[in-house]
């Protein structure tokens, strides 16, 4: 036999062993169901790394501060199974609702997953969304009920209804708990067992798919990417298929706690690639690497583009600090590619970014990492969704912004945004959390009892009713057990209109919110009186006014400081002490017609904390 034959076969024997011997799988769940913890474990077990402290693959403070998982995390693990050495590429992922095109991304680079649910709570919204993303792209699911340790455990109930859910056999589910270790090996034996390996050709053109991306500042951007076809090797001339750009592949290595470099990373693999690039926008979540000298002929079906569902102007306090906030956010924008923003301006606030998120929490997270990581101090005006305008001239204008808004008297009708929402909860909060959704204009579509006294409501929901505090007054009507998840569904026309705030006359556009017209006195007066409490008081009264187009449906008026002008006359004619209180109030007229008022930053989240 040839020599140059032999190789080649014992070549390709080699790589079809190696990728017999990888498995790539993530783990979904509600959050707070222990998926990070869990995720520990399996690090520990298969002594990947020392767990020294909790939720070691969550390593952001603000992570660790609320723990929740913001960002999904890939990290490498070597098994051995019946002597022989496989190679788990685990994906954690977050499980709030708002975070849920992480999922979808991780998802992608994946061909199983571990659901687990939590002994203490069952299944829960989110649990059910997640599961359809990962049955939507053909994962092999294994099932896991965790904390089974805890008191109030309730396993064969938990057990009943991921039965109902997936339709497995009860023999499927494997029972664990992350803080004691127990059922970890059955954990990692299922993967090996259940999860079939990649597929794909080693010898077809490169193609990789990005589905992730870190901003270092010695490094560049680091991209993370799961083979699909092909192999690369470092020093290897590539490409971005959707961008177009060509670079030299200077690192490319694997993930475990910190990046391990390697020669050259085959079909089936997950690992990062280092190739200097500086500008953020050019690296796009979802592209394909492949080679310049032969590239893929089209680019792999990435996961489906986000559609932000929240708005809100991002402005920095300091008006020379508009180009340090715009590098931030394209940084920030690599490691969360659900972000959108695109520049606006405002006549209170200056320039800024209209930014979109997936929701009040999302928000809320780009905000503080906005000031820790990038030291960005910012005004975040009040959040709303994005509208379909119908012009009298039948043309159609997308509004994300009310300033966006055209004439009163231009508007044929207006369609907002509805979705779909599901809310599973125990039966006794059945009726308060009905009467906050029919309150919200929801309407319920049906009524389904999961088990155990526990039920699933569907309503359809107007997306602007949630955006505010819809989240916080359903935990609290339902004692924190209801779990809330929503996709969404159409837009529909709406009676809305544009309510404005006036301070002394002028419009502050970063306050005026688009409202449904039979809250609109009730939530302007509110408005008003929320804003007397927050504005300082001046020299000058301030009038705080909300209006629908000209016409003034609420006022309050914050009063002047005024100084004690007749103390110092101690009898006399009355008409002294009249002539100067008239000079006085001639004083505070001027005063009023060039003086400032300065809305604190607490006013612009005023609307959030309406109760």
């Amino acid at each position: 036999m040839d020599s140059h034959f032999f190789l080649y076969l014992c070549k390709a024997f080699c790589i079809d062993t190696i990728m017999d011997h990888i498995r790539n799988f993530c783990i979904i769940a509600h959050i707070d169901h222990g998926k990070s913890t869990l995720a520990d474990r399996l690090l520990e077990y298969t002594k990947t790394i020392q767990v020294t402290e909790g939720q070691m693959l969550d390593d952001m403070d603000l992570e660790r501060e609320r723990g929740i998982t913001i960002k999904s995390h890939a990290i490498q693990m070597e098994y051995v199974y019946k002597g022989e050495k496989y190679i788990l590429n685990l994906i954690d992922t977050p499980g709030h609702v708002d975070f849920s095109y992480e999922v979808s991304r991780s998802i992608a680079a994946c061909e199983g997953a571990l659901l687990v649910v939590d002994a203490t709570q069952g299944v829960q919204a989110q649990t059910i969304s997640n599961l359809y993303l990962a049955i939507d792209n053909d994962l092999e699911i294994i099932p896991v009920i965790n904390k089974i340790d805890m008191p109030s455990a309730m396993p064969d109930e938990v057990e009943d209804e991921i039965v109902d859910l997936i339709g497995c056999d009860p023999e499927d589910i494997i029972r664990a708990s992350g803080k004691t270790g127990e059922g970890v090996e059955d954990i990692l034996n299922a993967v090996v067992e259940r999860i079939p390996h990649p597929t794909g050709d080693e010898k077809a053109p490169l193609q990789a798919l990005i589905f992730d991306s870190v901003f270092n500042s010695f490094r560049g951007i680091i991209a993370y990417f799961k083979i699909v076809n092909g192999s690369i090797r470092q020093g290897d001339k590539v490409k971005f298929f959707n961008t177009g750009m060509e670079y030299d592949a200077d690192e490319v290595g694997v993930l475990k706690m910190d990046m391990i470099p390697r020669k050259e990373l085959h079909t089936g693999e997950v690992g990062y690639i280092i190739s200097g690039i500086k500008n953020a926008k050019e690296v796009k979540v979802g592209d394909t690497i492949t080679h310049i000298q032969q590239p893929c002929q089209k680019a792999i079906e990435g996961f489906q583009e986000v559609k932000p569902m929240v708005f809100a102007g991002v402005y920095p306090i300091d008006p020379t600090d508009y180009e340090n906030l715009r590098a931030s956010l394209e940084k920030l924008q690599l490691n969360d590619a659900s972000l959108t923003f695109v520049p606006e301006t405002s006549v209170a606030l200056g320039f800024g970014f209209r930014c979109g998120f997936l929701g009040l929490l999302h928000m809320e997270i780009v905000q503080e990492r906005l000031d820790r990581e990038f030291d960005m101090d910012v005004i975040t005006t009040v959040p709303n969704v994005t509208y379909m305008c119908y012009t009298k001239q039948q043309e159609v204008k997308e509004v994300h912004n009310p300033s966006g808004l055209p004439d009163q008297t231009m508007i044929d009708h207006i369609e907002e945004p509805y979705i779909k929402a599901s809310i599973i909860t125990a039966a006794d909060y059945i009726g308060p959390i009905m009467t906050l959704c029919l309150d919200k204009r929801g309407e319920l579509i049906d009524q389904q009892y999961v088990s155990g006294g526990r039920v699933e409501l569907r309503f359809m929901l107007p997306l602007g009713e949630i955006v505010i505090d819809f989240y916080d007054k359903l935990k609290s009507i339902s004692k924190g057990y209801a779990s809330f998840d929503y996709h969404i569904d159409s837009f529909r026309p709406s009676r809305l209109v544009k309510l404005d705030i006036l301070l002394n006359g002028e419009p502050v556009d970063a306050l005026s919110t688009l409202t449904h017209q039979d809250n609109a006195v009730t939530f302007g007066r509110r408005m008003c009186e929320k804003l007397k409490e927050l504005i300082p008081r001046q020299q000058f009264d301030i009038a705080i006014q909300a209006a629908i187009g000209a016409k003034i449906i609420a006022r309050e008026t914050v009063k002047q400081v005024r100084k004690d002008v007749t103390a110092k006359c101690y009898g006399g004619d009355v008409s002294r002490k009249r002539k100067l209180l008239e000079k006085q109030k001639r004083g505070k007229k001027r005063m009023k017609q060039i003086g400032n008022v300065e809305v604190p930053q607490k006013a612009f989240l005023a609307v959030l904390k309406l109760d």
